[in-house]
């Protein structure tokens, strides 16, 4: 079965809408419990000396990618720039999990319920969601470009 641009088209914007929704609640929801977040950044083995600007910059990063994930024109470079966030979070308990005796949880709202296996199971289905939407968005982009060919052709040989 073929999967046609308009089923693509539907993913692509089924992921971002996902994406969206996990990015404004976790963002809205480290700025409401914004004092509790940054102790427990601070509390990172791996963030303590960065803390302070992780604090303000991540939640600020994930709300302007669900804005620009909401803007088809800025579609594309927010599915890349999510992918990297997801990319780097994953990475992040990755490496907690595996070189740090004390694992403090900065998600907030119910990603704090999540276990840490729970919670990278989760991150790795966002980086995969991402990947799916950045290669179906490429394929949507020359299904588009070969109908504008296969258009051409056609006018110059009727």
């Amino acid at each position: 079965m073929r999967i046609t641009t308009i089923h693509k088209q539907h993913t692509v914007s089924a992921i971002s809408l996902l994406y969206i929704i996990l990015f404004t609640y976790a963002g809205i929801s480290k700025l409401v419990e914004f004092e509790t977040f940054r102790v427990q950044l601070g509390q990172s083995p791996m963030l303590t000396s960065f803390s302070g600007l992780v604090a303000y910059g991540i939640p600020t990063l994930e709300i302007i990618l669900a804005i620009a994930l909401s803007i088809n024109k800025l579609r594309v470079v927010a599915l890349y720039a999510s992918l990297g966030l997801m990319t780097a979070f994953t990475m992040y308990i990755i490496a907690i999990l595996n070189f740090s005796d004390f694992v403090p949880c900065s998600c907030g709202g119910i990603l704090e319920q999540l276990g840490w296996t729970e919670h990278l199971i989760f991150n790795i289905a966002f980086v995969l969601l991402a990947a799916i939407a950045i290669v179906l968005n490429d394929q949507i982009e020359h299904d588009n470009h070969q109908l504008q060919i296969d258009q051409l052709a056609s006018k110059n040989y009727v």
